[in-house]
Parts: structure tokens; sequence; C-alpha cells
């Protein structure tokens, strides 16, 4: 990625797919090139947790509200330290945020953290186009980066594909640190950091847990050296085949029967821990609004996604796996996607979605409470 900070308001930009398809608009954000993904999110608002969710990380986001950064940024709402996406993409960006806690416009912001973005696009017209042919490469060039077509595009094929990238060791923290419990502490959680959100160590204080949040190359010995009486996996990117070094770790929590909750890449993990595979979707889940429904309870619920992968396990049957007998727990009504699995034999459950959900909806925040009951169980 190259990058220039200057005049952004006004470069022209270009966003080439890898299968030749362009849109011209202009700079967003910085003024440079960059690659990445080419993924749409269908969220009307949230913007900035979606901006600083690490599970983005080489993702080029498209907002399929046609108008972005009303609200502004501010420094309560981010889900990590930093904006993760590769590059973003809007159709028409508010010129002046209005918002009681806004900071700094979502424009400044871009170009301060060096995200290259384009504006002006029909952003409609290149969410159908991704929805019939999939997510695919993508480039986006402005200022002096521009040259013609077909150079844009030989470089648009020279990016690396996501299927096969091993990416939750370069967004996770390289330290062990401790959120400690709000009020009475009830719990110590070791919570694998693939990809964490702020919000998720914060919703499991609120219920009592102190959280050691872990480096994604955590030993088994390490995690249980803090005494925990829950493991928690968290969301990420990347390719969940390349995750052996997590499975490897799960299968031996799950070997010692602790209390296990795992969200989005968690959820992949372990489906591959109990010997199902996994497999690229063709465009994805992004967004706060999609319905699953909890098929141990029959309530649907509208939820926050984000993940390109899903798990292939049988929706109609109980699986028997080397941990015992295993279900899919939560489905996706859409398109009858795994959205969820729980052990039936020891406290083990992970769902594909968000759970802890800063920006809305908060239909899944039950989630936590489940985890709690699996550890106090455990405790009894």
């Amino acid at each position: 990625m190259t990058i220039s900070t200057r005049g952004a308001a006004k470069a022209p930009a270009v966003l080439v797919l890898e299968d030749g398809r362009a849109f011209r608009g202009r700079a967003y954000g910085a003024v440079g090139e960059t690659f990445g993904e080419a993924v749409f999110s269908t969220g009307m608002t949230g913007y900035q947790e979606t901006l600083t969710d690490p599970s983005y990380h080489r993702q080029v986001v498209v907002m399929t509200a046609p108008h972005v950064g009303n609200t502004g940024v501010n420094d309560e709402d981010p889900e990590s330290k930093r904006i993760w996406v590769a590059g973003y993409v809007v159709r028409d960006p508010a010129r002046v945020p209005s918002n009681w806690r806004s900071q700094r416009s979502l424009d400044e912001e871009l170009e301060h953290q060096g995200v290259v973005g384009i504006s002006g696009i029909d952003t409609r017209a290149l969410t159908r186009h991704l929805r019939e042919r999939g997510a695919m490469r993508v480039g986006i060039f402005s200022g002096d980066a521009i040259a013609d077509e077909a150079t844009l595009l030989a470089r648009v094929k020279e990016a690396p594909e996501m299927v096969g990238a091993d990416l939750s060791t370069e967004v996770a923290t390289k330290e062990t640190y401790v959120v400690p419990a709000i009020g009475t502490k009830k719990f110590t959680v070791a919570a694998i950091d693939l990809g964490i959100k702020g919000m998720t160590p914060h919703r499991m204080a609120e219920r009592g847990i102190e959280v050691h949040v872990l480096p994604a190359t955590a030993t088994l010995d390490e995690v249980y050296e803090v005494e925990p009486d829950g493991v928690f996996f968290s969301n990420g990117p990347g390719d969940p085949a390349t995750a052996d070094h997590p499975v490897t770790v799960m299968q031996g929590v799950l070997e010692r029967r602790t209390p296990l909750f795992g969200i989005c890449f968690g959820n992949q993990i372990l489906g591959r821990a109990l010997g199902f595979g996994t497999y690229k979707l063709k465009y994805g889940h992004r967004g706060i609004n999609q319905p699953v429904q909890d098929r141990t309870t029959g309530k649907v619920e509208v939820t926050a996604h984000n993940h390109g992968f899903a798990v292939d396990a049988p929706l109609d049957k109980v699986s028997d796996t080397k941990f015992g007998r295993a279900e899919v727990s939560h489905v996706c009504l859409n398109d009858q996607v795994v959205e969820g699995l729980q052990l039936l034999d020891q406290p083990a459950f992970s769902v594909q979605y968000h759970p802890e959900a800063a920006a809305g909806p908060h239909d899944a925040a039950y989630l936590f409470d489940r985890f709690v009951s699996l550890m106090e169980g455990q405790r009894a």
C-alpha cells in the first residue's frame, strides 16, 4: 500500500475488481492505492465498530447504506486500537458530521490512519455484482496511483487471495492482558485472541468474569496457567483451514472438559476440532441484520455478522465426535448456513456471529449468560 494524505477530497479514484469491472469516483480518506478482498456490509449504523473490527483485516468493505459518516468519529466506540479494513467504499459520505459525541469526521479519521477509500460510486450496483459473482480481490487507486485499467487489473490479480490466508497472529495481542471483572469477581476466563473485539471481554466483565486475553500463539499450558473456569476463542480474520495451532489448543481444552465458548472464527475452530470441515462462502455474511434461529429454543434473533467462511456440519442429525455428540445449534434463515455448534456430552458451544454487538442488535447477549451457566454447572 502506498499512501499520500494530501488532496483526498478532490482526487479522482477508481475501484477495479479482479474480474475487470471498474467504478470511478472520488478519493475518500487517504490518497494512494490499496488491495484486499471486496466484501459488503449491510449495516445502516455502527460503521466505526466495523472499521476497527480486526476480523476485517485485508478486506475492502463496501457499505450498502448510501449515506455514511453522519455521526462522525469518537474515541469511545472503537473495537480495537486502529482501523483494520484495507479499504473503504461509500456512496454519499456526510459532508459535515452531526452528533454530540463526534470528535472528528470519518474522512479525517480514514486519512489520519492511512486508509484508502473511494466515494461517489454506485454501491448498489457494486453490491449486486458481488452477490452474483462472489467476493473477489479488488484494488482502489487514487491520485498518482491511477494508471490505465489494464495495468491496474494486473496489479489486483497479483494481490493474495483470502483462501489460505493465515491472519490471526497479525491482528492478535502480542502480550497477555487482563480485563478485570466489574463488581464481584465470580469466574476467571482465558480468552484466546484471534482478533478479539474490545466489547467481548467487556460483556464478560459485566457478568463478574475476570478475562485474561492471551495471544493467538498461546499454548495449552499457558491457557491453564491462569487457572480458568472457562476458555473462550474469539473472532478473527483469515481462512480457518490454516488455524492448526488454535485447533490443537481447543482439542486440549475439550479433553479437559473445561467450559468452552467460541464466536465467529472460534466457531470454525470448534468445527475443525470436532472433525468437521470448513468452506468459503460465495460472499459471506456481514452487517447487523442477519436472521438466525436458535434451534435449541426455536427463537429467531437479529444478529451481527462478519464471516466469509462457514462450518460444514450436518443440519439434520446429531454427529458423533471424539469429544461426544455434537449438533448444529443455530442456523441462518437466509441460506441455512451453520451458525452455531454445541456438544451434548460436555460444556462446549459456539456461534458464528457476534453476540457482543456493540452497535446492536443485542438479541444474542444471552449467550454470555449461557457461558456463565456452564461455568456455574461445572463448579457445582
